[in-house]
């Protein structure tokens, strides 16, 4: 059976949705963050090197990476399914997608994440000069970038309501995370077909059930 090792509040909540899609078994081991430094626990290292989550378990096969998971996933268990007929506009969309969302999309993401954390991680005499120096960072490079970004989901989910697509593909899973992030953080709800995307996906069955399998869920 599929072993899943899922860190609380994680990327890795996509995996058992993508599981959830596909209506394969699977097993979730649950790992809990560290409450004060919010890291995953030591024990992820037992099972990779770099103790980061999601990892997949299958058999003797140990896969990390949202992305490759996805893909082993699909290539290895997927029946066809979630991935349009390959040499297809649709299928080139498909993998720009699948790479787009932890290269491009989420790094700009995590940047204002640590930006807005920093000032509390200072003592109170520093506290008002890093202060200003984060927000003016955000100001002027960050917020810029994650607007770019921001549009370009909208822009690109206008025709359909899909990332690749007119169906609803493991594209869209991929790409739920960094939407479910922005819209989280109040700097994306304005965005009509973001707003739909988002009202879709948490409406699938799947997505539903892999909340329940998976626990809270936190997508800051």
């Amino acid at each position: 059976m599929i072993k899943i090792h899922h860190l609380e509040d994680s990327r890795s909540q996509r995996i058992l949705w993508l599981l959830e899609e596909l209506g394969l078994d699977y097993e979730v081991i649950r790992y809990e963050r560290d409450p004060e430094t919010r890291l995953a626990p030591d024990a992820l290292r037992a099972i990779h090197p770099l103790g980061k989550s999601p990892i997949l378990e299958d058999g003797e096969v140990i896969v990390a990476e949202t992305g490759a998971i996805i893909e082993y996933v699909i290539d290895t268990h997927g029946t066809g399914q979630l991935k349009p007929a390959a040499g297809t506009p649709e299928q080139r969309a498909w993998t720009y997608w699948m790479h787009y969302a932890e290269g491009s999309a989420m790094p700009p993401l995590l940047m204002k994440l640590v930006f807005q954390m920093l000032p509390q991680n200072v003592n109170g005499l520093m506290r008002p000069l890093v202060k200003a120096v984060t927000s003016r960072a955000q100001s002027s490079f960050i917020d810029p970038r994650v607007k770019e970004h921001i549009e370009f989901w909208d822009s690109s989910l206008a025709p359909t309501g899909w990332f690749a697509g007119s169906e609803f593909t493991a594209a869209d899973i991929i790409m739920s995370f960094p939407l479910e992030a922005a819209a989280n953080r109040s700097i994306a709800g304005q965005y009509a077909n973001i707003s739909g995307f988002l009202t879709r996906i948490h409406e699938r069955p799947a997505y539903k059930r892999a909340l329940e399998r998976g626990g809270p869920y936190a997508y800051a």
